[in-house]
């Protein structure tokens, strides 16, 4: 069995895949409150993260690259331009202005 402890903060991929993140735990109740990537918050009881641990469906996972997960709103809906090596004025070169 691979024991995989559930940890808040960390982020973990479910049975069907689904990436999740341990979002609280709570030992009196025993249960692990979870938030899936799209955003929806659901709890687990203890009993059922170390069963499903036995059945090898929760696996560690890499926190997402793509934090828009829970967002719902698309790069047009902004109402912007975005480009890819975007910089403000203050960080060029040659303002030292700022620099000590």
């Amino acid at each position: 069995m691979n024991v995989i402890r559930p940890i808040v903060g960390q982020w973990y991929r479910g049975g069907t895949n689904e990436l999740f993140e341990v979002v609280a735990i709570d030992d009196h109740d025993q249960t692990i409150e979870i938030q899936y990537f799209d955003g929806t918050v659901a709890e687990m009881e203890f009993d059922s993260w170390n069963e499903q641990l036995l059945d090898e469906l929760i696996d560690a996972a890499h926190a997402p690259e793509d934090w828009s997960g829970a967002v719902d709103m698309e790069a047009e809906d902004l109402d912007r331009e975005f480009e890819d090596n975007a910089r403000t004025l203050w960080s060029l070169p040659n303002d030292r202005s700022l620099r000590r």
